[in-house]
């Protein structure tokens, strides 16, 4: 059977982008990855016609079952997202002397390789996403703060304060000028790793598979991406933010295959900080408090 997603009309190409980010990480399942739901077909939406009606974007899905994951389906999966994340250094060290480099090597913010021409990327629900910018940055906190961060703080500068305002952009700023940037390379990631879009199915369902060392009776299928090329500690942010079924067994994986830089617990608000902000734009001023201490946080780093 197929699950039907149906773009906004305001935004007629979202289900082929939604398909370009899925196959992308696909592509990184196929090398041992985490499993990606397949895409079955996509199409471009018309926009809106002169009499206000429009053909929506149409993305179809394998659909899964669900299942509730055990202890070893978590660090399966943690296994899993440390390959996709390492993906694309692997496919750079593999191809350095080949005449097709992998994509994604250019710097921070690359999209995925079928991304329509002249299309936004978007962040956020399929039919409320936000409109995010496309530009390739050398440095990550420039890519995050031009292309994310931006976007974001202009939808809410009308909900802020005087003394939000200063904090947020403050943050901003320190993240802008490179302070916080790392050794970390460009990576693969989902882009949207909340708990939501992590599905924990059979083994024998439909996705894209990982490789066969990972290979429980459940295991965790991504969703909903806004892949691109980014910094592989916010997709672990992300997983933080709202409860992940066996986080602990998910990072303890994670942590054996590709372990992280020292210190990456103290980063965890540096990198939830856009997602958060999003929330607030989005679903309310509850998220304005989390926000806020996300912002102090990056200052205090």
């Amino acid at each position: 059977m197929a699950f039907v997603k149906l773009s906004p009309p305001d935004h007629p190409e979202a289900a082929l982008v939604e398909a370009a980010g899925l196959r992308w990480l696909g592509q990184a399942a196929d090398d041992g990855g985490a499993p990606v739901v397949s895409v079955r077909s996509a199409s471009r939406g018309s926009g809106h016609g002169q009499d206000g009606s429009a053909e929506r974007g149409r993305l179809e899905l394998e659909e899964l079952p669900t299942a509730t994951p055990d202890e070893q389906a978590g660090v399966e999966f943690g296994r899993a997202l440390a390959q996709t994340h390492g993906w694309i250094a692997r496919q750079r060290g593999a191809q350095d002397n080949g005449p097709t480099p992998t994509a994604g090597h250019e710097g921070f913010g690359v999209l995925p390789p079928e991304h329509p021409a002249q299309t936004p990327a978007y962040f956020g629900p399929a039919e409320q996403p936000l409109v995010m910018g496309t530009g390739v940055h050398a440095s990550w906190g420039a890519f995050l703060a031009l292309e994310r961060l931006d976007p974001m703080l202009q939808g809410l500068a009308p909900e802020l304060t005087a003394a939000d305002a200063r904090l947020l952009h403050a943050a901003r700023d320190r993240i802008a000028a490179g302070a916080l940037d790392d050794a970390e390379p460009p990576a693969l990631i989902h882009g949207d790793l909340w708990s939501g879009n992590v599905l924990w199915t059979p083994a024998a369902s439909g996705a894209v598979p990982s490789g066969e060392a990972h290979g429980g009776a459940v295991r965790g299928t991504l969703i909903d991406p806004a892949a691109h090329t980014g910094h592989r500690e916010t997709d672990i942010a992300f997983l933080h933010l709202f409860g992940l079924p066996q986080l602990d067994a998910v990072m303890r994986g994670y942590q054996q295959e590709f372990p992280l830089s020292t210190g990456w617990q103290d980063r965890i608000g540096l990198h939830q900080f856009f997602c958060l902000g999003v929330h607030w734009l989005l679903f309310g001023g509850s998220y304005r408090g989390p926000t806020l201490r996300a912002a102090e946080q990056v200052l205090q780093l």
